[in-house]
């Protein structure tokens, strides 16, 4: 069985900011058949990056790609 490289979830500039400074933004991609994590200290953003990903919250700037589509904004 071949695995293709084909990119299911691309991210790139993504963030959300809660205060008076811009946190740099999260660029990562995965792969089909892949398994990728986001890991961190307790108050990182973990939760809140993806919470936009899935759009629960609506980040201030991101170009997410999910299977060739771009995510509303």
């Amino acid at each position: 069985m071949a695995v293709t490289k084909e990119v299911q979830l691309q991210v790139k500039n993504i963030y959300m900011a809660f205060g008076g400074s811009k946190p740099d933004g999260h660029q990562f991609r995965s792969q089909k058949s892949e398994i990728f994590s986001v890991i961190g200290p307790n108050g990182a953003g973990k939760t809140v990056l993806l919470n936009c990903i899935n759009g629960l919250y609506h980040p201030r700037e991101d170009k997410s790609i999910l299977k060739g589509k771009k995510s509303p904004s």
